[in-house]
């Protein structure tokens, strides 16, 4: 379990994708552990090293008694990131997360490069909420909360259906420390940062949920879009837990924001052809390019690979799945096995095939599919040999 001694407090954190790219730190809210962030590190994890950490008092990090404030989790942040050799990130935190990000935004601007502030707020407005959750979780332990907090996490029609989402954050919440929950508490109670919005430079992405009860756009993300100077809005129709709610547009939002389209679309084409085709491929094609066929290959680069491959919404997997789908289906067998053969070299499986041509059965048609079956195995059996 990776524990380390920050700050002079024994955090849990952990980290995914290559060292070498970007740091993004994801927060978690309040009740809630690094586990919230799980389907956003899988997809952003090819485009940044992704830091998730549980904050005092909750997951693995350690518990301490007494009132916390939005300054002391703020810290421990910065003494993580110290801690692990991080100088700058992007930070992405929902609720309690959001509010440690306008901390830093403001007085750690030279560390924070974005900011994405979801379904949060610089004031809370009504201190008797979680003063009551205070002196229930400390009298009774964190059970009495649960019907309560879920119902403000989740839209009701979620909570009833009880996926695997809504059930894995109410076992989190449930074995949440109560001193550790209360602590929270007692940070946002008391948290007013509306002086600070104004000293927030970097560039800023506020996400809001339309059925969000606890912050919703008035009075909360109306305020930081309108004192944060520049902030982007995003509008999700969620409740609090935005990023578990409609965790594909929430990405989606997160990366647009983060990961502008690149200037030179033409080398990111070739950088992403390269990646899905290998530099056999690649390597051919610009030999065999002529001034008669120059421009094309220029616009399938452009904007086949450097534009729509490049999208973050769809992990590389995905797009080559619908590639072969689409190709068998209109019977371009050259090009699907291309994909084929390209797609086994850069981590396709043939139980990937499988499927995908089991679905092309259905839908195409048993023909499409036989060839595509023939092709598959011929190709499968050259990468086996």
């Amino acid at each position: 379990m990776p524990l380390i001694e920050a700050g002079g407090l024994r955090q849990y954190y952990r980290l995914d994708g290559a060292d070498d790219r970007p740091v993004l730190i994801f927060s978690h809210s309040l009740g809630c552990d690094h586990t919230q962030w799980d389907r956003q590190s899988i997809a952003l994890a090819p485009y940044f090293r992704i830091l998730r950490c549980d904050l005092r008092g909750h997951g693995a990090t350690e518990v301490t008694t007494g009132d916390y404030t939005i300054e002391i989790l703020a810290r421990d942040v910065l003494a993580l990131a110290d801690a692990l050799g991080i100088a700058q990130f992007a930070w992405c935190g929902l609720s309690l997360g959001g509010m440690i990000g306008q901390w830093l935004g403001a007085n750690a601007g030279d560390r924070v490069t974005s900011l994405v502030l979801a379904n949060t707020s610089s004031r809370f407005p009504d201190p008797s909420v979680m003063e009551n959750r205070i002196r229930t979780v400390r009298e009774k332990g964190m059970p009495p909360l649960e019907e309560s907090v879920m119902g403000r996490f989740f839209s009701p029609e979620r909570v009833k259906a009880n996926p695997p989402a809504v059930a894995c954050i109410r076992r989190v919440l449930l074995a949440t420390d109560p001193t550790g929950y209360a602590g929270c508490c007692a940070a946002v109670r008391d948290m007013d940062q509306q002086a600070l919005l104004g000293a927030i430079r970097m560039p800023t992405l506020i996400i809001v949920g339309d059925r969000d009860v606890s912050t919703p756009w008035q009075g909360h993300g109306e305020i930081l879009a309108r004192q944060i100077a520049g902030a982007r809005v995003e509008r999700l129709p969620t409740a609090h837990l935005s990023n578990l709610e409609t965790p594909y547009s929430f990405t989606r939002a997160v990366a647009n924001f983060l990961m502008p389209e690149p200037a030179d679309a033409l080398a990111a084409g070739f950088a992403k052809r390269r990646a899905v085709l290998g530099d056999a491929h690649v390597d051919r094609a610009i030999a065999n390019t002529t001034d008669f066929n120059r421009a094309f290959q220029e616009l399938i680069t452009r904007f086949a690979w450097g534009t729509v491959w490049s999208r973050p919404g769809l992990d590389d997997r995905t797009r080559r799945l619908l590639a072969l789908t689409a190709t068998a289906a209109l019977g371009r067998w050259e090009e699907f096995r291309m994909h084929i053969r390209t797609g086994l070299a850069g981590g396709l499986e043939p139980c990937d095939l499988e499927e995908t041509l089991l679905q092309l059965a259905i839908y195409a048609g048993i023909p499409a599919a036989n060839t595509g079956f023939q092709i598959a195995r011929e190709e499968s059996g050259k990468e086996t040999a």
